[in-house]
């Protein structure tokens, strides 16, 4: 006899992926070894690639000289000169970048760095968190935290900033206006979060800009748009952290209290 009891109708093939996804083992992640220093925070990754074409890194007591050798977390045992891979104790520090240095480790061109700031206080190996340009000025965070860091770039999740901008003349309020609602240039959209005038003079004008999101010398080609030139820029807050009275070149390190700055909204000029 026909069996007339109704059929379970079958899953779609999505339901199956997901059941079958739901009991397969979890695929362990695997990183390159220079990447695995880095986010230790012993180095970077250029200077961790260095180290291990030079043979100073052993993997389960074997030399390595490929830098993206996979490793599984847990299961390689990883020695830089015969220790053990421990991660370095967090580091976090503000300085206040004098006009005339270049944020990077190496410079090509052979000249002055943020680190000739650094220079002889017996730091641990530190990035520098997000840039200022050669001729910009003031607030520049430092870490051996990469995923501190990278909260703290992305446009997404991180703080507001807040510059002192000296211009080549005194702006209107429609042009403060159009600063605002901003500009296209070389496919980028640019533009100011805050933008008002602190104080100015017959000819010049300081201007205090927030900005949401900050591409690459991002305040000045916005107000080249509007015919400003820049003739000083300052970078005064990070979030709730501002520079305050720190000396040009000086830096000090963050207490727990000035991370917390940093998630806080920026403190009007």
């Amino acid at each position: 006899m026909r069996d007339m009891r109704p059929r379970r109708p079958s899953a779609s093939p999505l339901v199956r992926a997901a059941r079958a996804g739901a009991c397969a083992t979890p695929v362990a992640v695997r990183h390159g070894l220079a990447r695995v220093l880095s986010k230790a925070g012993l180095c970077s990754r250029t200077e961790a690639a260095r180290w291990i074409d030079a043979g100073r890194v052993t993997v389960d007591g074997r030399t390595v000289r490929d830098p993206e050798f996979p490793i599984l977390a847990g299961r390689h045992h990883v020695k830089v000169d015969g220790h053990a891979l421990d991660a370095a104790p967090r580091v976090y520090l503000m300085l206040n970048k004098p006009r005339g240095l270049v944020t990077t480790a190496q410079d090509e061109h052979g000249r002055d760095t943020v680190y000739r700031c650094l220079d002889a206080a017996g730091l641990p190996w530190l990035a520098p968190v997000g840039r200022l340009d050669k001729a910009s000025e003031g607030l520049l965070l430092f870490s051996n935290d990469p995923q501190w860091a990278a909260a703290l770039t992305d446009p997404r999740t991180g703080p507001r900033k807040t510059y002192h901008v000296q211009v080549d003349r005194v702006p209107d309020a429609s042009v403060l206006d159009a600063v605002r609602a901003g500009i296209t240039d070389a496919g980028e959209f640019l533009a100011a979060h805050e933008v008002c005038v602190l104080r100015h003079g017959e000819r010049t004008a300081w201007l205090q800009i927030v900005l949401d999101e900050g591409r690459n010398r991002h305040i000045r080609r916005l107000l080249a748009a509007f015919n400003l030139d820049v003739l000083r820029l300052i970078r005064v807050a990070i979030g709730g952290l501002a520079l305050g009275e720190l000396g040009k070149g000086q830096w000090r390190l963050l207490e727990a209290q000035d991370r917390r700055q940093l998630d806080a909204a920026p403190t009007p000029g």
